[in-house]
């Protein structure tokens, strides 16, 4: 995510063990129940991030989403239902999703199952009819119909909608105003999303278009990502949208700019729209191959305030062709945040550090000023007193995960790190960490570790001087700033 100016599951106890002991875990279509366990117990309400303890749930492990919904623009109402294919990962007499909206009906397996909204809502607990063992498969279906601009969780109010338009984006949560997830980046699954709109109107989604069936009053598009991604990341557009597509070197890219901008700004939002393959390719450069198999972006009419790095098609607020800082921070994303995910919220600097230093990178490298410039503008401007020296950046707290210091302090320990292991021993630790994290989750202590291996050099002291110590740091070599 960027802020404006412009801005912008951990696994169940069973699970960990079951992976640490080296077992398969089966995945893929239902399976029929086992025996019922004995002991069977009511999965945790939340996956265990101490930032959002109701985000995720205990016991669950979903593979895909394949979520059908209806959307009316003009009374902002939607209504549909998800498939959710899992595999328990403990022996569950219930469980739970996250889910806002009001919930007509649930079926575990085919077989009708008892359900109750808990935690203030933001639980939608699920009892079936028998009890789920671990290790089983197995397809869960929830119906639902309500207004999403109706709820809140977690101080947010995060449906953003006109008459005309609207976009599912933002962060840390947006699934659960539009479909029931085990929200955390802990648990990534295929998302596969079918909307249906009245006649006339585009749906955008993540992934490729897969097709369009057309009816008397309405057309359903049907969208899907070939690739798991975390449930915030999923999203959908509904609206009037100006769209292009094309191939770049073989990747295939699709955007779209709102029609309800003035004729001005549409025509800047396309201009920089369009530079998205390109930035691809200039990232590819440094980062390597890009992880996905498609490539896009959407610009909304509606003034969100921030871009968000959706995965494989990043939204963005209307904005000047020239804001290609912007473009290459959403697309930097796609590596670290989305290919990469955190495991924790608290490594939440992993992503948006590394998505900063990523436009210092591209201004570098397209002739402008360097990052170490960047970096040193930086240090010698920011005051010691001031508050951007006093956040932990490898421990934020919730109320400061998008704070300045999080995204410029991060790119700044990187920098550092740059300057104090060399350029070439830089770059391999950050090929590294995409190679060897790729399509899972990473956590600061294990990118600590990666820097320390393959720069061959003692770090622990500079990680703590640039990720938890709230202080501007000394201006030393040891430092990356003598």
């Amino acid at each position: 995510m960027t802020t404006r100016p412009i801005r912008r599951p951990l696994l169940s106890a069973a699970l960990a063990t079951t992976l640490a002991a080296g077992l398969t875990v089966v995945t893929g279509a239902s399976t029929a129940i086992a025996e019922a366990p004995l002991a069977a117990v009511d999965g945790a309400s939340g996956i265990g991030d101490p930032y959002w303890p109701l985000d995720g749930n205990g016991g669950v492990d979903v593979v895909t989403y394949r979520i059908s919904n209806r959307y009316t623009l003009a009374t902002k109402r939607l209504s549909g239902r998800t498939t959710i294919e899992l595999t328990a990962t403990e022996d569950l007499a219930s469980f739970s999703l996250d889910f806002l909206l009001d919930v007509s009906r649930v079926s575990v397996d085919g077989r009708e199952a008892r359900f109750a909204k808990t935690d203030g809502g933001h639980e939608l607990r699920i009892t079936p009819a028998r009890a789920l063992a671990a290790g089983t498969d197995h397809r869960v279906r929830v119906t639902y119909a309500d207004h999403p601009a109706r709820y809140s969780y977690a101080g947010e109010r995060n449906w953003l909608a006109s008459k005309h338009e609207v976009v599912a984006m933002n962060e840390p949560h947006m699934a659960p105003w539009w479909f029931p997830s085990n929200d955390h980046p802990l648990d990534k699954a295929v998302v596969d999303v079918k909307v249906r709109v009245p006649h006339g109107r585009e749906v955008v989604s993540n992934g490729k278009l897969r097709g369009r069936k057309v009816g008397k009053r309405s057309t359903q598009w049907h969208w899907r990502a070939d690739e798991p991604m975390v449930p915030y990341l999923a999203f959908f557009a509904a609206g009037d949208f100006a769209i292009e597509k094309g191939a770049h070197r073989g990747l295939p890219w699709l955007v779209a700019v709102s029609e309800r901008l003035r004729q001005r700004d549409q025509a800047a939002s396309m201009r920089l729209m369009r530079k998205t393959p390109q930035v691809i390719a200039g990232l590819e450069d440094d980062l390597g191959a890009y992880p996905f198999s498609v490539v896009g972006g959407l610009t909304t009419s509606l003034d969100p305030g921030f871009a968000l790095e959706n995965q494989t098609r990043p939204t963005y607020p209307a904005v000047g062709g020239s804001a290609t800082s912007l473009i290459v921070h959403e697309l930097a994303h796609q590596w670290f945040g989305d290919d990469i995910a955190v495991e924790r919220w608290s490594d939440i600097w992993l992503n948006e550090g590394f998505a900063t230093f990523m436009e210092w990178r591209w201004a570098e490298s397209h002739g402008r000023r360097s990052a170490d410039d960047v970096f040193r503008s930086y240090y010698a401007n920011v005051d010691a007193s001031s508050g951007f020296w006093k956040v932990s950046v490898d421990d934020p707290g919730a109320d400061h995960v998008f704070d300045g210091a999080v995204y410029g302090r991060g790119a700044m320990a990187l920098q550092a790190l740059r300057n104090r292991v060399g350029d070439d021993a830089f770059w391999q630790v950050v090929r590294t960490w995409i190679r060897e994290q790729r399509g899972a989750n990473g956590s600061t202590a294990e990118f600590e570790e990666v820097a320390a291996r393959v720069s061959g050099q003692d770090l622990g002291s500079f990680f703590d001087t640039w990720l938890r110590t709230p202080s501007k740091p000394a201006a030393t070599a040891s430092n990356g700033l003598g």
